[in-house]
């Protein structure tokens, strides 16, 4: 089995950052935001909720931000 390229335990600070971008400044729901970072750095998650919703949540604690709190919910 091969590894996630994008698995919420392997995001780099400019990952997150990205991350970061979609959901708070566009918007993307958290299917949006998991078919973004599966077309980017190319997973077969695709528009995964459940993926999307731990990449944010991921993200936003790598940033030192509050997943469950503004911007990100």
């Amino acid at each position: 089995m091969t590894p996630n390229p994008v698995a919420p335990a392997t995001l780099t600070p400019e990952m997150a950052a990205q991350i970061r971008t979609w959901r708070c400044d566009e918007d993307h729901s958290w299917r949006a935001v998991a078919q973004a970072a599966s077309d980017l750095w190319g997973s077969d998650m695709g528009s995964s909720q459940i993926f999307g919703r731990n990449l944010c949540v991921a993200a936003a604690r790598l940033l030192g931000e509050d997943p469950c709190r503004e911007p990100w919910n």
